[in-house]
């Protein structure tokens, strides 16, 4: 990301994913800011600016924030969302026969580390940076609408690792199918190099264990389901009987959604 814009609105789109995560709206945003007192004005209007331009997308209010002088750059929001009782996304409600909707490719990650070491595409970076720009905004109100009740965002803790949450909270196994998960641009062969994000090994020894590969599965594959994301999709059950309505509101609402497994009876994670 050369636009310092961009990386005021993908930690703007990161932070109000939580909201859309819970099937909720954003009300209002307060910025977090840590910057070296040297730090160059116009950068620091730039990403103000970007994160200001992402919660007006989202329909909030920026209502000011806090600044400190700090050696190393940091920027986030605070973010306040509101969702009616009876329409409330938890990690709880997943069911056997469900089936699986993730909105988004995942390697955000694994891109961004390989642009730190000067080894990504510019057009696998920009095809990262849009996936990171996009609110979750739009799925989750098909997903509203539609009824669902069990939904998570995809963010620090990997694809598996926020899906081991959402098993474990429904009491439920969550069945993948590889060949049906969406990577971004060049994301397996920066994995091919090595190219994870630290918290990629972290993810795997913490959820590892509750994780069932099939043993013709790439060693790259494994680790990029593991690798943080940042502002990553949803990831929904959807019950069978509202699964057409889903797809066809997510065709129209523009949202490239894949299917990438259902929930069975037992527990933890199979990746076949």
């Amino acid at each position: 990301m050369d636009d310092p814009a961009d990386f005021g609105a993908v930690a703007a789109a990161n932070a109000m994913s939580d909201v859309y995560a819970m099937g909720g709206e954003v009300l209002m945003a307060l910025n977090l800011c840590a910057f070296p007192l040297a730090f160059p004005d116009e950068v620091i209007t730039a990403i103000l600016r970007g994160g200001a331009e992402k919660v007006r997308e989202a329909g909030g209010i920026l209502a000011g924030g806090h600044t400190v002088n700090d050696e190393e750059p940091k920027y986030g929001l605070a973010v306040l969302g509101i969702v009616h009782p009876d329409r409330l996304f938890t990690k709880a409600g997943a069911r056997p026969g469900d089936l699986l909707f993730l909105t988004k490719p995942l390697g955000t990650g694994t891109v961004a580390t390989a642009a730190k070491y000067d080894a990504a595409s510019p057009a696998d970076v920009e095809a990262a940076t849009r996936s990171m720009r996009t609110l979750n905004r739009a799925a989750c109100a098909v997903f509203r609408e539609s009824g669902i009740r069990s939904c998570t965002d995809i963010t620090g803790f990997s694809l598996l690792g926020h899906g081991m949450e959402l098993a474990e909270k429904s009491g439920v196994r969550l069945y993948l199918r590889r060949e049906s998960i969406p990577f971004l641009p060049g994301t397996t062969g920066y994995a091919g190099e090595g190219l994870f994000p630290g918290g990629a090994i972290r993810n795997r020894e913490f959820y590892g264990p509750q994780v069932i590969f099939n043993e013709e599965i790439p060693e790259k594959i494994r680790g990029l389901l593991f690798a943080p994301e940042t502002s990553g999709g949803l990831l929904a059950a959807v019950p069978p009987e509202k699964a057409d309505e889903v797809r066809k509101g997510l065709r129209e609402a523009g949202i490239p959604c894949a299917e990438i497994g259902w929930v069975e009876s037992g527990s933890g994670i199979m990746v076949q």
